[in-house]
């Protein structure tokens, strides 16, 4: 068996999806939480929610966050 020097589900990929109290199906609106660096994104559509985490998936682990609040 191969070694896996990372988890299948990696604690940098950890995430807090916080969503406005006036969101609607058709309007998601809310704040992304990385859990582990603590950069924060907010975001005013689903697509906006998806292109963050996208984001968050090109920059490789020792990559600095790009975009966003520290």
């Amino acid at each position: 068996m191969p070694f896996q020097p990372e988890s299948k589900y990696p604690n940098r990929r950890s995430y807090v999806i916080k969503v406005r109290n006036d969101a609607q199906p058709d309007a998601l609106a809310g704040r992304l939480e990385n859990l582990v660096t603590g950069q924060q994104r907010e975001f005013a559509s689903g697509r906006e929610l998806l292109d963050s985490i996208a984001r968050d998936l090109a920059a490789g682990p020792g990559d600095p966050p790009s975009g966003g609040e520290p």
